[in-house]
Parts: structure tokens; sequence; C-alpha cells
């Protein structure tokens, strides 16, 4: 786990050397054991890297070069499958001088050019300089466990693995200016920011399982994985089960490849005990887990990771936090970079904290619910009778509104009248989410609404919080779940084997019970959060007041009357506003730092 930097100048511009370095310093905290640069002034172009070292401690510096100086790679994350990528390397007569996984890369793209990737099991954010191309690779893991952003105004293009590490090298403006009006407009709809936006204008992810090649004569962008190339199938429950445990059980086996101290999260959660009895099954020592809890018994799942920490006999360690974590939320939103509404990355943040005293990388079970069907929304939609009654057009419009945080009409509502103006004519559903709906046609409709969560929900949230969080404490998270032969399973098995009157989960959960127990397989989820809504209506109400009313970018955007009606409506108990307030409230206080 690393953070990687750089620019491509179609001009030959050089970028100057403090400021590649800057640009290094900001990623400090993804990578504090190491750094180093790749620079080539004359030909415009640098890549670089900030070194978390987990694999070859001694000789994994990065970047790595050719023997002929024409190639140099450096990456962010793990290839999981290096040992025996290297082996076929070896057998074809290919010198490796380190045990590292970056090298491997290397000589695979020496021999087979960008088309190595297909070749890679791991969660990657990869630069590559091919000089004899004259050329920039920037490639990203299939679903975007990695992140990477770019900004490319023509002439420059400027990348790195976080927002902070290369806007002030960008194009971009900054500051109130720079925000991205239809970013906002879809963060108000998916309580995130969805890929490919960013909160800033002209700064745009590399989207997950793409290449972006930058040349002198512009930039060629390619999809190299697709997990709807997948076609569902007829299976037997008991073929379906030896593939499920096979596949993630050697998952979960090539991630515990580390030459650091590694542990598991573990909520005892059927996820997450899943993961950690699959990784019991490959060591000697006790696995190390971590776990909180809090006083109050709504929130607190501490007693049943303890359980499966006894029943897999790890070693565990478990603390009771405080629970009103809202002074924690400027530190979680300056990691983040951008507004995230999700009250969970608090609780992320804190869990992280407690591992990074003990272990280096963390395995967890994050994936599990969007492969297959594991949240309640999934039953609660499903279960109406239209979900089955309307077309297609009319399900998954019916689907969208239902994940929605802000209707078209609540923020039409909510905006300025200039504001509204503006965003009159983009409408969320058809550019964030009718592309990914019309990709999983073919699919049936439960898997086309996991499908698009695939897409947008865990690459844009729940993959953010365990890099983001874990990062800010540099630690490394691992998700077995998202292998892609298990990500490439899920999506040949049939929605009626995930959702089944109402059983979540329903094959895989039938599938570990004899690993974990009954118990564990069939508890009731329980969200990993904290009760924001019970804070702003109590304790917190006047902190919320004055940080919503002081945002200037609130004020430019929003009118205030329906904000006021939110406040009051929520403080008063007529309304539930929990997940809009939070939602404005993360708009404020990211703006209170980024954009003042």
């Amino acid at each position: 786990m690393c953070g990687i930097f750089g620019y491509w100048d179609r001009t030959r511009r050089a970028l100057d050397e403090a400021a590649i370095a800057e640009m290094g310093r900001q990623l400090v905290h993804r990578g504090p054991d190491d750094a180093g640069v790749w620079h080539q002034p004359r030909r415009g172009v640098a890549i670089g890297n900030r070194r978390l070292s987990i694999i070859d401690l001694a000789h994994g510096h990065q970047p790595f070069v050719s023997d002929d100086g024409r190639i140099a790679v450096v990456q962010n994350g793990e290839i999981f499958n290096y040992v025996e990528l290297a082996a076929d390397l070896r057998r074809a007569g290919v010198a490796l001088r380190t045990a590292s996984d970056t090298e491997v890369i290397l000589r695979l793209y020496e021999r087979e050019g960008i088309a190595c990737l297909s070749r890679l099991n791991g969660m990657f954010a990869i630069a590559i300089d091919d000089a004899r191309e004259d050329a920039l690779y920037l490639a990203r893991d299939r679903i975007g466990v990695k992140p990477l952003y770019v900004a490319d105004d023509g002439e420059r293009a400027v990348f790195a693995s976080e927002l902070k590490a290369m806007l002030p090298w960008t194009a971009a403006r900054r500051g109130l200016d720079g925000v991205d009006l239809e970013a906002v407009h879809h963060y108000l709809t998916f309580n995130y920011i969805p890929a490919p936006w960013t909160i800033w204008q002209g700064v745009r992810h590399v989207m997950p399982g793409t290449w972006m090649k930058f040349t002198r004569q512009g930039v060629q962008t390619q999809r190299w994985w697709n997990l709807a190339a997948q076609r569902e199938r007829d299976c037997e429950f008991g073929a379906w089960a030896e593939e499920f445990m096979a596949t993630l059980e050697d998952a979960t086996r090539i991630r515990l490849r580390a030459d650091v101290p590694w542990g598991a999260f573990l909520s005892g959660g059927v996820d997450s005990s899943t993961i950690v009895a699959m990784m019991a099954r490959h060591v000697q020592q006790p696995v190390k887990t971590f776990c909180i809890g809090f006083a109050d018994p709504r929130f607190d799942e501490s007693g049943f990771a303890a359980e499966a920490a006894h029943r897999f006999g790890c070693e565990h360690t478990s603390e009771i936090a405080e629970l009103n974590m809202l002074d924690r939320w400027p530190q979680v939103l300056h990691h983040l970079d951008q507004p995230h509404g999700d009250a969970s990355f608090m609780p992320t943040l804190r869990v992280s904290e407690l591992a990074a005293r003990h272990v280096k990388v963390v395995l967890t079970g994050d994936g599990g619910d969007e492969l297959f069907a594991g949240y309640e929304k999934y039953a609660d939609f499903f279960a109406r009778p239209e979900a089955a009654a309307l077309d297609e057009a009319a399900f998954r419009r019916a689907y969208f509104d239902s994940i929605s945080l802000f209707s078209p009409q609540a923020k039409n509502d909510l905006y300025t009248p200039a504001v509204a103006a503006r965003l009159a004519a983009i409408d969320s559903f058809r550019a964030a989410a009718q592309p990914w709906f019309e990709q999983a046609a073919h699919f049936d409709r439960l898997n086309q609404a996991l499908y698009l969560d695939m897409q947008l929900l865990l690459s844009g949230n729940n993959l953010v919080k365990p890099d983001r969080m874990g990062m800010a404490v540099s630690i490394e998270a691992r998700t077995p779940f998202l292998d892609w032969r298990m990500m490439e399973l899920a999506f040949r098995s049939r929605g009626a084997t995930k959702l089944h009157g109402g059983d979540k989960k329903h094959w895989y959960k039938r599938a570990v019970a004899p690993l974990i127990g009954d118990d564990l397989a069939y508890r009731r989820k329980q969200m990993f959060t904290v009760p924001v809504g019970e804070w702003f209506r109590r304790d917190s109400y006047p902190w919320l007041r004055d940080t919503l009313r002081g945002s200037e970018l609130l004020r430019r955007l929003f009118r205030s009357e329906p904000v006021e009606a939110m406040l009051a409506a929520h403080r008063e108990g007529t309304a539930n506003r929990t997940r809009e307030l939070r939602a404005l409230a993360a708009l404020a206080l990211w703006s209170a730092e980024f954009a003042p």
C-alpha cells in the first residue's frame, strides 16, 4: 500500500522538482517508510511513490526501472498472485532481482505490454512511464479498491492517489469557484460523489478496470475488465457452494502474503467472521482481530465479535469507544478530500487506529453485501409487488429513487434560483445510473441493482472508507470478497441465490454456516454506525445549526428556508432528517478546509 503521483506534459515543460517533492509529502501518511521519484525533465514526465513497506521490505523501493532505463513503474496496492507470476517469469527465463510484486509488474509489462493487467490479481493503481512509446500509462484495479485521480488540461496531466497531492499543480480552480456544481448535484442524490466526477471541476477518477494512455497527441482510454461480461447460469447449491468456498478460501490465502504483522477487522457479522475463519485455516499462530464497541447496546457489536474470536481461536483486541465522534468529522473529511455523508467513516477511523497499534495489514469483509445482497434495502425494495410488475425502464427508475437521498424535486427546492437554473438540464439518474443499468440489462433485476451498487456505492463510498481511514494511520486493508474470481462468480449467480423470500445472502449463508456456525451466519445484520440523528436533535443541535448557517458554500448553493425547515422538523421530531442534514453538514465541514 502506497501513494503514487506524477505528471505528463505534452509540450515537455518540466514541473519544478520542489513541486514534485511536495506532491510526495502530501501522501506521507500513505507511505511513511520510503519515497522515490523517476523524473525525466527533458520529456516532461515524472512518476513518484510514497511507500508503506509490506512485501520485500529491503528491496521493494520504487520506482522500478527496466535494465535499459526506458520503462519505470510505480504502484499503490498489492499484487496478491505475484508469487505465481514470478514463477511463470522465471520459467520463461526472466531474471528477477527482488521478491517485490512491483518488479513483477515491470517484467510482465516488458514482455506483454499493458495487456499484462489481466494477469494481475490484486488491488492497485499503477503508473508506467514508457520512453519506448513516449507515453505514460495510468491503470486501476478491476473494481477501484485503490484510488487514482487525474486532471488533464490538454497540455499537462497531473495524477495522484489523493486530491490534496495534485490540486496545486493542476489548472483546476481552487476555492468556491472551483467546485463542480454537477458533482454537488449528484452528491445530494447519492450521499457521496459518484465516479468519474470529483468535487473539483476538471479533476476526474481513472475509472476502475480502466487504463489511460497519455501521449503527445492526446489521451486514449480503454476498459480492460468488465464485470458485466458475466452471464447468469443455473447451478445446483452443492456445486455452487463448493466453488464459492474454494474461491473465497484461495482469495483469503493469497491476501495473507506479507512481510509485516497482519490481522483482521472482526464485527461478528457473517462477512468478517467468514474471512477470519478462512484466515485461521492457513496460519499457525492466532489471528489478530480488532473491534470497537459502544456503551449503547443498540450500536455495540463487540459481544458478537468476542464470540467469533473465541470460536476461531483469535488474539482479540477490543475497546469501548466514545459514542459521540463528531469532533473527529473534520479529520475524516481531511483524509477524504471530498464530502461524504456516511457517518460510519468515523468509527472506521477509530478501529483503524486501534489496529495500527498492533499490525500493518488488515483483512476485511468489504464487498460481501454488494455481491450477495446483504443490505436490508434489497429485501425491502424487492418485497414490493411493483418491483416485478414494472417494465424495465420503470424498474430502474424506481430502484434509483429508492436509494436516492434528495429527490430531483427536493434538490430543485433546495437550490438558489441561479444554481437551479444551471443544473436544470442535469438528471442524476440519466447521467450517473442509467449507463450502468444499460450495461447490466442482461442480468435479472436483483443483479442489475447489485451491479449498479458495485459500480457506484462500492467504489464511490464503501471502498473509500477502508482505504482512506486505513491510510490515515498507515495500515493496509485487503478485501478477499473483491478477488476478481469471487466477483465473477457472484454475477454468474442468479439473483434468487442471493435473495430468497426476504432471506439475504441466501446461498452464501448456507455455504458458510458449517464453518462459522448458524448463530454467526444468520445473525441479523447490524450497521456499523453511530446515532448522529440523536446528536443532531439534542446536544449537538447548536453545533449543527451554526455549521450549516456559517458555511459560505451552502449560502451560495442553497436557499436558507428549506435548510431551516429541515433543522426545525428534525429537532422537533416531526420528521427524521438525519441523512439530509448529515450530507449538508459534511459539505459544510469539507468546504471549511478545502474551499473557505
